[in-house]
């Protein structure tokens, strides 16, 4: 008996995201845990979390409950959206909501177990009035009762204050950089900020610097100076370090290493070289892959796609900490304890506690759901290596069909979003739906992913459109070689950039038999002259300058080539998508109508750039699979 395949409900319906964890410290040595849970079922509405580091069975604590919602639309992705810090007395939350800040106080109980629940002491207060801007990745200088944060204003990113006594007010204007910043972290004594600033068209991971001031007693910043990074360079995560150190990860070296900063000589050291990288590329506020956890520092580092972690010594010692998880983010740290967001190949994503005190090293695993599918039907990823582009060498992961016969079988090639970002390892229980189904997958790590280093990330610069597709035209024909795919049962799929891949292959390669896109690029021209602030130069890296290379614009754009396409293809689209606007799909579509393609479009009124709600996940997984056992000659699936 064959396994049961998994229902799109399970797949998708039911996994909370997890974001951004954190550590506070409560009366009685007691450490909490603190996590961001998006909820699909409550139409992707984002709330805080609160219960006991290390008891996972312990009482919960929603400290935000509906109708708060935790978002930002800073850059349109935003992140960053939770400000905590302790006192003696209190726990202070400030969050944003609906591009408000909002700020409430917990009191601690008496120490003691189970007694020294946090308890609201005031119902939240907005510190903030609704104006034309937008809030994201602050901190809590208690030192000097204030916020500091992003306000993103009039086509420019902000440094500000808001004072924790006030209500209804507007921030307050502490540093006005060239174009965007954000990551601030204030030192131990709190009288120096650094933060992270880039210019376009340059994106964060290509060329940022580091910036450090001071802050005066009345919380001003004076004589901000650039102290690394640079053109062709980008820093990650600024840090201070318990002794006045400043660390940041940057990758002058051709990975995201750490450096440290000597005071005295204003100097920089890399105590740590190594071949991996120790960095994400900074699309939303609020990632973490370094923390202080009393003693050393621990690192989230990455090479060929696998994650691990490891503790680092000031005088240069590397310790790789045993644990079984190699998909790894969020990760935060406090007197010997940290916690991530963790999976692996046979675990979803869930909160991960470690202890790390002497004499007690232990680790605890949380999944967001309890894992729905017997071990021994759950597909497991395996590294791909093939010839790429330019017979580079070129990584993915593929996933075998669970409980298929000895021949090819049907293919789903995945091409991520980003386009600069990465295919992940951990548990995806979307891949399983696939799987479960006699499916392959293979998630391409095209040229221009993260995880494999600089040089590898550059391969796609000029290249956006050509690199990729390439690279996921040979993923597919290295399995069919392989015997492991049937070269007439081969779809792609993709959402974003990950969508103008999917697009752009069925132009311009033969290998693919029907295509799927959730809210992809159509037109890279209408991108280049209509998408928001964040990405309005992104192109002039990945094809060109605009406008003296528009007929490289042309020569890539699908919507130019629709002609090209000669297979079925399946659309889905959010209506309030300010990064891809409604009107690309719809004009893609038509094209496609026109020279008489097979194509069906779902419209969603209420999404925007990346479903949040629950319907439409499932509708979207369904809908998928059901376009493509039709037009690829599979039948229908009875379960």
């Amino acid at each position: 008996m064959g396994p049961t395949p998994l229902s799109a409900q399970t797949a998708v319906g039911r996994l909370p995201g997890l974001k951004e964890p954190k550590l506070v410290q409560g009366p009685g040595n007691i450490l909490w845990l603190i996590w961001l849970e998006q909820r699909p079922q409550e139409k992707g509405r984002t709330t805080a979390i609160m219960r006991r580091f290390g008891e996972p069975t312990s009482p919960q604590i929603e400290l935000t409950p509906a109708p708060i919602n935790l978002r930002s639309r800073v850059h349109d992705y935003g992140g960053g959206v939770l400000a905590t810090a302790t006192d003696d007395h209190h726990l202070h939350l400030v969050w944003i909501d609906a591009g408000c800040l909002w700020q409430q106080r917990l009191c601690w109980g008496e120490a003691g177990p189970g007694t020294n629940v946090p308890e609201a002491e005031t119902p939240p207060q907005r510190l903030t009035c609704p104006g034309p801007w937008e809030l994201a990745d602050g901190l809590l200088n208690l030192q000097h009762n204030q916020w500091i944060g992003i306000r993103e204003q009039q086509g420019k990113d902000q440094l500000v204050s808001v004072n924790l006594q006030r209500t209804d007010q507007e921030p307050e204007l502490l540093h006005q950089p060239a174009d965007f910043a954000g990551y601030a972290s204030l030192n131990p004594k709190g009288d120096r900020l650094a933060w992270v600033e880039w210019t376009q068209p340059s994106m964060p991971w290509d060329s940022s610097s580091l910036w450090c001031a001071e802050l005066t007693k009345t919380g001003q910043l004076i004589r901000p100076t650039q102290r690394a990074g640079g053109p062709d360079i980008s820093v990650f995560q600024p840090q201070w370090l318990p002794n006045g150190r400043l660390l940041v990860a940057e990758d002058s070296s051709g990975w995201w290493n750490l450096m440290l900063e000597d005071p005295a000589t204003e100097s920089w050291e890399r105590p740590w070289p190594m071949a991996a990288e120790t960095a994400m590329p900074q699309w939303i506020y609020g990632m973490s892959t370094t923390a202080w956890d009393g003693e050393r520092l621990l690192a989230a580092t990455c090479s060929d796609g696998t994650w691990t972690l490891q503790r680092l010594g000031l005088d240069g010692t590397v310790l790789k900490l045993e644990q079984p998880f190699d998909d790894l983010a969020g990760l935060r740290a406090c007197n010997g304890r940290a916690v991530a967001v963790a999976s692996n190949s046979r675990c979803g994503a869930g909160l991960l506690e470690l202890d790390l005190r002497p004499n007690t090293p232990a680790w605890i695993h949380t999944p967001a759901v309890p894992l729905p599918l017997p071990d021994r039907e759950i597909s497991v990823a395996q590294p791909l290596w093939f010839e790429g582009h330019q017979q580079q060498r070129t990584h993915a992961w593929y996933y075998p069909p669970i409980g298929a016969g000895d021949g090819p079988a049907p293919l789903l090639v995945k091409s991520h979003s980003g386009p600069t970002a990465m295919a992940r390892r951990g548990l995806s229980l979307a891949i399983q739906y696939w799987t479960s189904r006699g499916w392959g997958v293979v998630d391409v790590n095209y040229g221009g992913s993260t995880g494999f280093g600089r040089a590898y990330r550059e391969r796609l610069n000029h290249g956006w459109g050509v690199v990729d597709v390439a690279d996921c035209a040979a993923a597919a024909q290295a399995l069919i070689a392989s015997g492991h795919s049937h070269p007439d049962q081969v779809a792609i799929e993709g959402g974003s950039a990950g969508g103008f891949t999917t697009l752009a292959a069925l132009c311009f390669t033969d290998v693919f038999r029907a295509g799927a896109c959730r809210y992809a690029v159509c037109d890279l021209t209408a991108m280049a002259t209509d998408t928001h602030r964040f990405e309005a130069r992104y192109l002039d890296n990945l094809v060109g300058a605009w406008p003296e290379e528009r007929s490289t614009y042309n020569e890539r754009s699908p919507l130019q080539h629709a002609g090209r396409i000669r297979c079925p293809v399946l659309f889905f689209q959010g209506l309030q998508d300010k990064v891809v606007p409604a009107e690309q799909t719809e004009q893609m579509a038509a094209a496609l109508r026109h020279n008489g393609i097979t194509v069906d479009v779902r419209l969603f009124e209420d999404e925007g750039h990346g479903f949040r709600n629950q319907a439409t996940q499932i509708t979207v997984l369904e809908e998928t699979e059901a376009f493509f056992r039709l037009h690829l000659g599979l039948g229908t699936n009875s379960c």
